[in-house]
């Protein structure tokens, strides 16, 4: 609202096409979302959108800095959590676990303070401390029955965490948990699940070409067989017979098969 209608009408396509991208393509996204801020640096929602477009390229410290920006012009702290994950992504566990206990995120609503844990709870496994990731995830949001955004998503982590611990069957269980609340397909816990039991999946597409390899070879095969069943009389006579035969354009006066020619010889000599 702060722009002028024709370049607000402009930041917005870009910023449209930053949504529409972002999972798809994100390398796209992030082109967009330059566009955009080269056109309206100063507003908010544009700094939020540059940053979470280099947050799914991996630029996590372009991400991190326009997430600053952006908290600056608002006062909001609901980037706090996914700041917190890009000081993991440089390398600073130790920082997200500080910014997990910054007075920011008794301000989040219910879904930011789930997504700080999970945050916390992969610092605590960037730093090889498995079982403080697995108490880190232990809340009452895990243990509820019901089913909000962000359950299938905690339930995974969880089990992720334990199966990462050796905890096997307890991974198991909590699996088929976020898969019951997964109803979106936001995570893959049924592929982690025919893992865990041995199901191997198979491409229906290299299966159909390993079939079709598998044809041509016993074509192959049945020729070869056919070729070993001929009587070898009946092969020299056909050799004999392609020896005489001549391949010819009948339109040439000048042709003369060899065994027309062989067989006025035989006439000539009678005469004689």
């Amino acid at each position: 609202m702060s722009l002028p209608k024709g370049l607000a009408e402009e930041v917005s396509k870009n910023l449209v096409m930053v949504a529409r991208l972002i999972d798809e393509d994100p390398e796209q996204a992030y082109a967009y979302s330059r566009i955009a801020l080269r056109l309206a640096s100063r507003v908010a929602a544009v700094r939020e959108a540059a940053g979470f477009a280099a947050y799914a390229t991996q630029k996590y410290s372009e991400a991190l800095a326009e997430f600053r920006a952006a908290k600056r012009m608002t006062g909001s702290v609901e980037l706090w959590p996914v700041m917190a994950d890009c000081e993991r992504g440089l390398g600073r566990p130790e920082r997200a676990l500080a910014m997990a206990g910054e007075p920011e995120v008794q301000k989040l609503d219910k879904a930011g303070q789930v997504e700080m844990r999970l945050v916390a709870a992969g610092a605590r496994r960037d730093q090889g401390q498995l079982e403080a990731a697995i108490v880190t995830l232990q809340s009452p949001e895990l243990a509820s029955n019901a089913v909000q955004p962000w359950t299938a998503r905690l339930r995974y982590a969880y089990a992720d965490a334990l199966l990462a611990a050796g905890r096997e069957d307890e991974a198991r269980e909590w699996f088929g948990k976020a898969l019951e609340a997964d109803k979106d397909g936001a995570t893959d816990a049924s592929d982690r699940l025919a893992e865990l039991d041995g199901v191997e999946f198979v491409d229906a597409a290299d299966l159909s070409d390993d079939e079709d390899q598998d044809g041509i070879e016993n074509l192959v095969d049945d020729e070869d067989d056919e070729d070993d069943d001929e009587d070898p009389a009946e092969v020299a006579a056909a050799e004999r017979a392609t020896d005489v035969t001549e391949y010819y354009d009948e339109d040439d006066e000048e042709y003369e098969s060899q065994e027309q020619s062989a067989a006025d010889a035989d006439v000539r000599g009678d005469k004689a």
